[in-house]
């Protein structure tokens, strides 16, 4: 009889978990407690092993296809003139923008697609009470029904609600604010908005970016650096009115993104890292951020995909469920380790304070764009560890 996991979360680390364990002979089930499934989101990339667990799932040229069609970074001044650009990497890793770039929903969409044969999808639904015993666990829903499983799989988000039914009080996560607020929200698109990911920073740690998007619209971020916590927790109304008291003397398309804030979809998020002691107990284990959400720089995607692909990739060897999920988190330690070292100089150095910041940030990034051949990875390197930076096992398919 063929095993059961019992996944929580259908954004993109639950239905490519599902994939590969499909993949392996398991029987799947993921429940998601939004209604539907999630097809907003902003732009991601994937890259270097991420990106080969996409090639290895049948799944690299249909991303591809789906892509943003972004052709590079560019940082702009206040009247939107370059101050120095990054085009589009070519291959796996390279670059600021990455070949790979597209909406966390169509990433979402094409990987719910390739398993809602295999997969029974449970849409609005939670987990609220885990049991273990033994040789299995009983989860009860929030709509009272029960699922037995072999395996609970929690591939939830950096505040995940389910991660604390997993382990004990005294090893709750440690859940660190880095300073970052970012609002993302969806605009309509303008004749001015073209394919660059426009970049301009303004004093006082603030930055305004437009993205295109494979949709006909254009979605915007507003970041700033504030000392102040728990801003992601406020009402939406709350959230508004401080962003638009943060950026009321922004310059550039402040204003286009501050005027578009009642009508568009807002998500505000406090960036935030997940640190545990250990990510299992028993038969159930974390994966993605509600195991080690990294912060701000974009290695997420690329750590849920080969997470969820060495996680089933080692319970798929054998029935010893307990050092399968002992092995999944040795192999993947070390390369969230990296992911989570964030110098907060490199924050500074993205969001400068001052205008004499500002200008040696400007400077700085010009040289840098003049001299692409030589530091035309200045972001890239910014952005943290390496995304090819942990070597994926190959492991047998026994579906």
């Amino acid at each position: 009889m063929s095993r059961h996991a019992l996944i929580s979360g259908a954004s993109i680390a639950g239905p490519a978990v599902a994939h590969e364990l499909n993949a392996r002979g398991w029987r799947t089930t993921v429940v998601e407690r939004a209604p539907r499934l999630r097809d907003e989101g902003q732009n991601i990339d994937v890259r270097g092993a991420g990106r080969e667990v996409l090639r290895r799932m049948g799944l690299e040229d249909a991303a591809l296809a789906a892509g943003t069609g972004e052709v590079g970074l560019r940082f702009v001044d206040d009247d939107g003139a370059a101050v120095a650009e990054f085009p589009a990497g070519e291959g796996d890793t390279a670059g600021g923008t990455a070949e790979m770039e597209i909406l966390r929903g169509e990433l979402s969409r094409l990987i719910h697609e390739r398993t809602r044969d295999t997969t029974d999808y449970r849409f609005g639904e939670q987990i609220r009470e885990l049991t273990e015993h033994g040789d299995h666990v009983t989860a009860r829903l929030a709509g009272g029904e029960e699922i037995d499983a072999d395996l609970v799989v929690v591939a939830e988000g950096t505040r995940s609600r389910t991660r604390d039914l997993v382990l004990p009080p005294d090893e709750a996560a440690e859940v660190t604010e880095l300073g970052l607020q970012v609002a993302y929200l969806t605009i309509p698109r303008t004749g001015d908005d073209d394919r660059w990911w426009r970049w301009h920073s303004a004093p006082g740690s603030r930055s305004t970016s437009l993205r295109p998007d494979n949709r006909g619209t254009t979605r915007a971020m507003l970041a700033f650096l504030s000392d102040v916590r728990g801003l992601g927790e406020l009402d939406r109304d709350s959230q508004i009115t401080i962003l638009r008291r943060t950026y009321a003397d922004v310059g550039w398309q402040a204003p286009r993104v501050l005027a578009a804030l009642e009508d568009a979809s807002l998500y505000f998020d406090a960036v935030a890292q997940v640190r545990l002691p250990r990510w299992s107990t028993g038969r159930t284990v974390l994966l993605g951020d509600a195991a080690w959400a990294t912060g701000p720089f974009g290695t997420g995607t690329t750590l849920a995909l080969v997470g969820a692909y060495i996680l089933a990739g080692e319970l798929g060897d054998g029935q010893d469920t307990g050092a399968a999920l002992a092995r999944y988190e040795q192999r993947m330690r070390p390369f969230v380790a990296q992911a989570q070292d964030v110098k907060p100089a490199a924050l500074r150095a993205m969001n400068p304070r001052s205008g004499a910041g500002l200008a040696v940030q400007r400077r700085v990034l010009g040289l840098a764009g003049s001299l692409s051949s030589v530091f035309g990875g200045l972001v890239e390197k910014l952005a943290g560890p390496p995304a090819e930076g942990i070597e994926l096992p190959e492991y047998r398919l026994t579906a």
